[in-house]
């Protein structure tokens, strides 16, 4: 058990880095882990992944980057107001939606953000 939990972290930890350094959406390497390492159904990784960014990057990561100037705040204030309207909203629609529909549309929101960031 205390095991599990130890692997939990370290997987965090990893994926908490990567996304610390490079700004990189957790969510893109958490879901699929979720999936794929922890056999986590797509509505699961889904609901898991946003509850476990919401302490450690929401205050942690966005601290430091604020302590470097790198945090124009209006646009942080604005943009989790409409977060947290649209992540209602969001997970209701991903609710509606098949376990396959949802792996599919996330699936290709990877992929065209991977085209965009790659040759944009």
């Amino acid at each position: 058990m205390m095991t599990t939990y130890l692997i939990y972290v370290l997987w965090g930890m990893a994926i908490g880095t990567l996304s610390g350094a490079i700004g990189l959406g957790g969510g893109i390497l958490i879901v699929p882990t979720l999936i794929y390492l922890f056999g986590l159904k797509q509505h699961e990784a889904q609901g898991t992944s946003v509850a476990l960014m919401i302490p450690p990057i929401g205050l942690m990561a966005a601290w430091r980057y604020y302590q470097h100037g790198h945090v124009i705040v209006p646009i942080a204030v604005c943009g989790a107001i409409g977060f947290f309207l649209g992540g209602f909203f969001g997970a209701e629609i991903a609710e509606r939606l098949s376990e396959q529909t949802l792996r599919q549309v996330f699936g290709t929101v990877l992929i065209v953000v991977g085209i965009k960031m790659l040759w944009g």
